[in-house]
């Protein structure tokens, strides 16, 4: 029997193995997800030695057709495939079925990003007025304007910002430099900040763009406080982050009709598939507005 042959495998996961609880559990629940899967598909459970690959593929299929995700599918074969994989080892059965069977990648989250009025309403958390309010509203606009990941950002010095010409020279990830654009709102709020940033100034006259109350280079972990707090009465995404403006300002330029291979270099990104994420955000607001106003959706 099925079953006597899953009993003998959890016993040696347990003594020979000495597996964890958590790996133990897991791998009972999913045996006995295959075995109730086998007892509603076949007439008979079936001999050991007479499961195919496809069955197991089969399985899978099953398994995603009840709603899991594909990391929970994987973890169900993993524990499939350990099971063979240990038949086949005490010659239980003379060849391994699951030996050869892809398991599913795990499904990749989608990006938080801010609406464009949730931007608008970020940037009004600030006072303008102040030399501080005037330094988090250009770190905010330059995030979202170029896309800009926050040690990038951090690391600009005041010759890295083109203000004729409105660019920003960054080095990214592999010590690679571009140009990126700067925006006319991120333009305006870099000019306001530089024109207070000596508030800031200490006996060390750094040459960083963006410096602290102490006059030093303003810190990644400084930096994420800002936008955290800012971002916490204005959405309500869980991911509340400097990265959110970098999303943001990549499903934007998308969402109004950007090629992706401009986007891609303007992120610094290495390869267009890292991008095609932003794109699948893009046709899931797509989606939605098409669910909500048509009226035969």
């Amino acid at each position: 029997m099925l079953k006597d042959y899953f009993d003998k495998f959890i016993e040696y996961c347990e003594v020979e193995k000495n597996y964890s609880a958590h790996t133990i559990t897991n791998y009972v629940i999913s045996l006995n997800k295959f075995y109730d899967y086998a007892q509603s598909e076949y007439s008979e459970i079936p001999d050991i030695n007479e499961i195919e690959s496809d069955d197991l593929k089969y399985f899978m299929i099953y398994l995603h057709e009840e709603g899991l995700s594909n990391s929970s599918i994987k973890l169900r074969i993993s524990a499939l495939k350990s099971f063979f994989k240990y038949c086949k080892k005490k010659n239980l059965i003379d060849r391994d079925p699951a030996h050869n069977l892809l398991t599913p990648k795990p499904s990749k989250k989608l990006p938080s990003f801010l609406l464009k009025n949730e931007v608008n309403d970020l940037i009004d958390n600030f006072n303008e007025k102040s030399a501080l309010g005037a330094r988090n509203i250009a770190l905010c606009e330059l995030l979202y304007s170029s896309g800009l990941r926050i040690s990038e950002a951090l690391q600009l010095n005041l010759n890295s910002i083109d203000l004729r010409s409105r660019q920003v020279s960054v080095i990214g990830k592999g010590r690679k430099q571009r140009i990126v654009p700067l925006g006319h709102k991120a333009h305006s709020a870099i000019l306001k900040y530089i024109s207070r940033r000596h508030h800031f100034m200490s006996d060390d006259n750094s040459n960083a763009l963006f410096l602290s109350t102490t006059g030093k280079r303003l810190s990644p972990n400084a930096a994420y406080k800002i936008v955290n707090k800012a971002m916490s009465g204005v959405t309500e995404s869980k991911q509340k982050s400097p990265h959110v403006l970098r999303h943001s300002f990549a499903t934007h330029l998308l969402d109004n009709g950007a090629d992706i291979q401009s986007v891609s270099e303007m992120l610094g990104h290495s390869s267009l598939s890292t991008t095609q994420v932003y794109t699948h955000v893009s046709v899931e607001r797509l989606k939605d507005a098409y669910k909500k106003s048509h009226p035969k959706a």
